[in-house]
Parts: C-alpha cells; sequence; structure tokens
C-alpha cells in the first residue's frame, strides 16, 4: 500500500507542480502585475468570500462520498445520478445566498457583477473536485492526476492570449481573467464527467427526497468541519477589505495576495497528499490494518521539504517577493515571513486532519475548527485595524500552529500513537540546521539566487545526515512497497 501510495503521489505531484506552479508563479503573477494590486486585491477578497459560502455548495459531499466509495467501491453507479442532482440544487441555492449576503454587507454594482460570475466558477470548481473524488475513491488517482490540471492547462493558454493582447490593462481587466475561468473550469467538469460517466454506463438527473436527505444527514459533519476551516483560512482578505477604509483595504488585500500566492503554490504539495490519503486511509481503517508506519512516513515526506521551504521563505523573504513584484515588495516581504512559516502547521493538518477524517472523528475535528474559527476572527479584527494586512497574517499564524498541535493531540489519544522521541528530535535537530544552513547562505558572497541554490541544495543533503531521510528507508519502501 506505501509503495502504490508513494508511486501515485509521485505522478500527482510532478503534474501539479509542473502546471499549477507555472501558473500560480507566472501566470497568476503576471495578471496581478497588470491590473494592479487594488483590482487584484478585490478579486482575492471577492474570491475568498464565495469560497467561505461553498458549505451550502459543497455540504461535506466531497469528502463523504471519497472515503464512501473508497470504501464501497459499488456504490458510485448506484449514487452518482442523485448525488449529481442534488449537487445541482445545492448549486442554485449556493449562488442564491452568495448573491444575498452580498447584497447585505454592502457590495456595489460593481462588485456584484464580479461575485455572479465568481459564484458561477465555484461551483463549477466544485463540481470539479466532486467527480474528482470519484476517480480518487475508485484509485484512479492517475486520471484524477490529469483531470486536476486540466483547467490550469487551459487557464495558461488563455493568459498568454490576454497578456499578449494587453486587455487585461482594460478597466475590465480583471473581469477577462474570471471569465477565462470560466471557459477552463467548464472544460474541465465535462471532461471529468463523462470519464465518471464511462465508468458509470447510466446517468439520469432524478431527484429523490429521501435519498437526498439521507446523504445530507450522513454529510453534515463534513459540510459543518468545511465551513469552519474556511472560515480561519479564508476570511483573512474579506476582513481586510471590510474593516480598512476605502482603497486601503483594496491595496492592502492586493498586498496579503502578493504574500499569500507561494503559500497557494506550495500548499498544493500537502492538499494533494491529503487527498491521495484520505481514501487510502479509509480503506486501510476499514480493514484494520496498521497506518501507524504510513503516517510516519507521510510525516517525514511532508514536513523535511515543508521545514526548508518555511525557513527558506523566511530569510529570502524580501529576494523571492522582488523577483515576483514590481511594487509592495517589502510590506509584501513581512507578510510572507509569516505565512510561510505556517505552511509547516498547515502540512501537519493535512496529515492528521485527514487521518481523523478518515476515522470519522468528526465531532473532535468540528470542535477544533470551531475553535481555530473564532480565534482568528477575534485576533483579526484587534490586529487588523492597527496593524492592516500584517495583523492578519499574525493571526493567521498563530491559529494554524494551535489548531495543528491540537489534532496532533487528539490523533495520538485515539490510536494511541507511541510517542516518537526519536522522530521529533531529529525534526528539531533539522529544522536548527536549515535554520543555520539559511544564515550561513545569506553572507555568501554572491548572487542571492545561487546563495539561494546553494542553500537548498546543502538543506537537501542535511535531510540525510541528520537522519530526517533514511536511504534504507526509501529501498526498503521501493523493494518491499
Amino acid at each position: 500500500m506505501q509503495k502504490k501510495f508513494v508511486a501515485n503521489l509521485a505522478f500527482l505531484l510532478i503534474m501539479n507542480l509542473f502546471i499549477k506552479s507555472i501558473f500560480i508563479l507566472g501566470f497568476d503573477r503576471a495578471v496581478q502585475n497588470e491590473v494592479g494590486a487594488a483590482s487584484y486585491g478585490i478579486y482575492f477578497a471577492i474570491f475568498n468570500f464565495s469560497f467561505i459560502l461553498t458549505i451550502i455548495l459543497d455540504f461535506g459531499i466531497t469528502n463523504f462520498n471519497n472515503k464512501n466509495i473508497a470504501q464501497n467501491n459499488h456504490l458510485l453507479t448506484k449514487h452518482f445520478s442523485g448525488l449529481f442532482t442534488l449537487k445541482l440544487m445545492l448549486a442554485v441555492l449556493y449562488i442564491s445566498v452568495v448573491l444575498i449576503t452580498g447584497v447585505i454587507i454592502g457590495y456595489d454594482a460593481r462588485l456584484m457583477k464580479l461575485l455572479i460570475v465568481q459564484g458561477f466558477n465555484m461551483s463549477l470548481l466544485f463540481f470539479i473536485n466532486y467527480l474528482r473524488s470519484n476517480l480518487a475513491g475508485l484509485h484512479l488517482f492517475k486520471t484524477d492526476a490529469i483531470v486536476s490540471v486540466l483547467d490550469r492547462s487551459i487557464l495558461i493558454f488563455l493568459c498568454i492570449i490576454m497578456l499578449k493582447t494587453n486587455v487585461l490593462k482594460s478597466p475590465d481587466g480583471i473581469m477577462y481573467f474570471v471569465y477565462a475561468q470560466t471557459f477552463a473550469y467548464l472544460v474541465s467538469a465535462i471532461t471529468a464527467f463523462l470519464i465518471i460517466l464511462n465508468k458509470t454506463h447510466t446517468f439520469k438527473l432524478q431527484w429523490n427526497w429521501a435519498f437526498s436527505l439521507m446523504i445530507l444527514k450522513k454529510s453534515l459533519p463534513f459540510a459543518i468541519l468545511t465551513l469552519l476551516m474556511s472560515f480561519y483560512n479564508r476570511i483573512d482578505t474579506v476582513m481586510i477589505e471590510r474593516i480598512l477604509p476605502n482603497g486601503v483595504g483594496d491595496v492592502q488585500s492586493g498586498i496579503y495576495a502578493q504574500a499569500f500566492r507561494l503559500l497557494d503554490a506550495v500548499n498544493m504539495i500537502a492538499f494533494l497528499t491529503a487527498g491521495q490519503l484520505l481514501p487510502i486511509f479509509s480503506r486501510m481503517l476499514k480493514h484494520n490494518e496498521s497506518i501507524e508506519s504510513l503516517v510516519k512516513l507521510v510525516s517525514t515526506m511532508l514536513l523535511t521539504p515543508a521545514v526548508v521551504i518555511s525557513i527558506g521563505c523566511v530569510f529570502y523573504s524580501t529576494q523571492l517577493m522582488g523577483l515576483l513584484y514590481p511594487a509592495h515588495v517589502d510590506e509584501s516581504a513581512k507578510i510572507f515571513s509569516l505565512l510561510m512559516l505556517s505552511f509547516v502547521a498547515v502540512s501537519t493538518t493535512y496529515i492528521f486532519g485527514t487521518l481523523l477524517t478518515a476515522n470519522g472523528n468528526m465531532r473532535q475535528l468540528n470542535i477544533m475548527a470551531a475553535f481555530g474559527m473564532i480565534l482568528n476572527i477575534t485576533l483579526n479584527f484587534i490586529l487588523i485595524q492597527s496593524l492592516q494586512a500584517y495583523g492578519s497574517a499574525i493571526s493567521s499564524m498563530i491559529t494554524q500552529f494551535l489548531t495543528a498541535a491540537i489534532q496532533v493531540i487528539i490523533a495520538q489519544r485515539i490510536f494511541k500513537f507511541k510517542v516518537n522521541y526519536r522522530l521529533i528530535n531529529t525534526l528539531i535537530l533539522f529544522a536548527a540546521g536549515v535554520a543555520a544552513i539559511n544564515y550561513g547562505s545569506v553572507l555568501l558572497p554572491c548572487n542571492w539566487m545561487m546563495s539561494f541554490v546553494i542553500m537548498v541544495g546543502a538543506c537537501g543533503i542535511w535531510a540525510f545526515v541528520s537522519g530526517m531521510i533514511s536511504i534504507k528507508a526509501i529501498f526498503r519502501l521501493l523493494k518491499y512497497g
């Protein structure tokens, strides 16, 4: 199982790191530079606002379906038509609530236009995620990997056209970008639907009240968790844009978006790993297989690069922001340092949160997420008014580390894991060494990019020397699975 997991994960990561990194760091960044921090800040705030309300759109169905199909493959044909119809009804409800809420909180006509299209885009995106959950549940990981990058591949092509024709510099430039997303998501959703249809060989739009209520009841705990975690992961820019005065809030949201972009890029490593882990954990737990060795393997795989990336980005924050953006470099660099430190906590959450989800410990997860939401909103209200976007970054970092620690403690108590002091000590030693390597690298008498490359290489060597990565364990995994 471990060998299959590593092989499929490697393929998924290669596909996504190649395509999505090009999009996020190349074209998405170029779009922001073209339209300006204020326009992109508005778009980013609207995006996060619409994302928070996706509790209505998804209602936890995607995670529930992923877990359910992994444990019972035969349910795909039985449930697909009913679930698809239910998702359509939820999409209509979601768009209606998004628009009503937008009016209530005071969005003007310009923002409402953006909100309408963004709400439709979010509906398409979550349809894609639902369809992909069927592929993951069936362990069709390579097909899932290809579908996962299709929308970004199309969007890259469309961005090239928009950048070449300079349409993004027009007053409605950001809208062209949003319309391009609509087209890319629509093509991807249709493609994913046809692949699933080929597996089920039957489909009929049908509304069944009893079936729908049964699914909503079973997925409710997943829905609550999604809502609570969306709040403390995505509320930042919404609060920045709403709390700060007109003009200031837009720019500060844009600056926060600049800093958040690299975190969003590297976050896909942990996100995609979790997507692979949920069906695997679910199946292993159903058959009473030991998951402790897999948890240790994934922890090592994720935390090793997470530590290098987090610490490296702190030491090179100004250089990286200066490389990506022509404006607001110093402000975004400060925010970037805090957000990237959170990547270690985010990676930990994806490991242990996914394990607890697969085990059905939704009550504990929802209590943890409620705590995280209250803490994050409270800190944002206090800190944004005085520190603006930087205050929101502080709130995010504190929330991420506390909620990650809680999930580790919950998992340790439920699964009776022995405290692996050797791994903890190795991780501390590794992190200290990475910090020392970074400190030494910035003092080197050469171009910062060369120093950065030397730092990454030295950290890779240090991962083996410190014992964080074991050559023997790698060969044993590849040989015996």
